[in-house]
């Protein structure tokens, strides 16, 4: 069998979760090509080499720019902060590595631009994790959409909620800090609520927001080296730094087919540990999707009988669901990990076709496009059009 070899940027949150789905995708899909785990690379040689050894990877290293240049690597995998996106992925495309990316694409529009230019110019491959399209219930979303069951569309309506900054005393993680991260919950959660209103819905025409940082300052952190395991540890400190990204975002939207939109992010909102959900109306009928139930789409038509009509709600896990016929038997669910291996199945299946995986970097730039039109409004507090 022909052999994809990847070597992945990155290993902590996202690059546990794609570590995962590397792991797990030959078992689940019959890929026409095997994903090989080869190098992990990462910027500290401790950790990182416990984790090379953890996740199943043949080998580590820690400056990403001799990963790329590597004639054994078909795959760069790139699960860093925003802000390194840009370099790795230009760099990579220039070595005419397939090129795979967490999203957001990049922390400024410009970055994406550049980065989509790159993928373009030297003709890779590139593939984009907005990995919530992949869950079986999104997936029979889009389908009863396409076939027309919903009818016209008029109305959008989602949220994404957590709460794991409410306490002041939080330190000043990367995720709070604009120059690494770009924005904070509008780019992090709304992100994810964009591209599904994309792929659902279809595009956008024209946005309003506000912003809010309700915590301004945050303790900073401190690196120190642990004595006893020789790691190095962060700690919080009793200095404190600026917050520079928002803590809230919420918008409105026009869409180009004439549906209302409205969106909400926030992680100042106690008791949502991962609350995404949204809920879409037109006129033959209504959806409604939580990723707090994942396994789970509420489906209300008005083709019922009359004396029938009601939310429904089908357990997507059957073989006639997509995804769902890789996995267990109907009724055994799946969780959040599963999405990234339908994720990463696609992306192999894909590029050892020859075919562009979707969503791919011009999905990414149309989302950042987005987002980049709710920050202007913020500032001008009018509407504007997205580009």
């Amino acid at each position: 069998m022909k052999e994809i070899k990847i070597a992945l940027v990155g290993y902590k949150f996202m690059g546990k979760a794609h570590s995962f789905a590397y792991r797990n995708a030959g078992v689940f899909f019959d890929l026409p090509a095997r994903p090989v785990m080869q190098v992990l690379c990462g910027r500290s040689e401790k950790p990182l080499r416990i984790a090379c050894e953890k996740f199943g990877w043949a080998e580590f290293e820690t400056d990403w720019k001799k990963v790329v240049k590597r004639s054994d690597i078909d795959l760069i995998d790139v699960a860093t902060p925003p802000n390194a996106h840009k370099d790795i992925v230009i760099e990579a495309a220039r070595e005419g590595k397939v090129v795979f990316c967490e999203k957001p694409l990049a922390a400024t529009l410009d970055d994406a631009y550049a980065m989509l230019d790159a993928v373009e110019r030297y003709g890779v491959k590139h593939a984009l994790c907005f990995n919530y399209r992949k869950l079986p219930a999104v997936a029979l979303a889009h389908q009863l959409i396409s076939q027309g069951k919903l009818g016209k569309i008029y109305h959008m309506r989602a949220v994404y909620l957590q709460d794991w900054i409410t306490d002041p005393e939080f330190p000043l993680v990367w995720r709070l800090q604009k120059e690494v991260a770009g924005s904070g919950a509008h780019g992090d959660l709304n992100a994810h609520l964009i591209d599904l209103a994309r792929f659902l819905v279809g595009e956008f025409e024209e946005v309003v927001g506000l912003s809010q940082t309700f915590v301004r300052e945050r303790p900073l952190l401190e690196e120190k080296g642990d004595l006893t395991t020789g790691l190095v540890v962060t700690e919080k400190s009793s200095k404190k730094g600026a917050v520079t990204v928002d803590d809230a975002t919420l918008f409105l939207a026009r869409f180009e087919n004439g549906a209302l939109g409205s969106f909400e992010a926030t992680r100042f909102a106690p008791g949502r540990k991962n609350g995404q959900r949204f809920e879409i109306n037109g006129s033959r009928g209504s959806l409604v999707f939580n990723l707090e139930n994942l396994n789970e789409l509420q489906f209300y038509s008005q083709d019922d009988p009359e004396n029938l009509r009601g939310f429904r709600t089908i357990l997507t896990t059957e073989a006639a669901h997509p995804y769902a016929g890789n996995w267990w038997p109907a009724g055994h669910i799946i969780g959040y990990g599963e999405s990234f291996v339908n994720m990463v199945a696609d992306v192999i299946s894909s590029v050892a076709t020859n075919q562009n995986p979707s969503p791919n970097f011009h999905d990414g730039v149309r989302c950042q496009e987005v987002l980049k039109a709710v920050e202007d409004s913020i500032i001008k507090r009018q509407w504007v059009k997205v580009k």
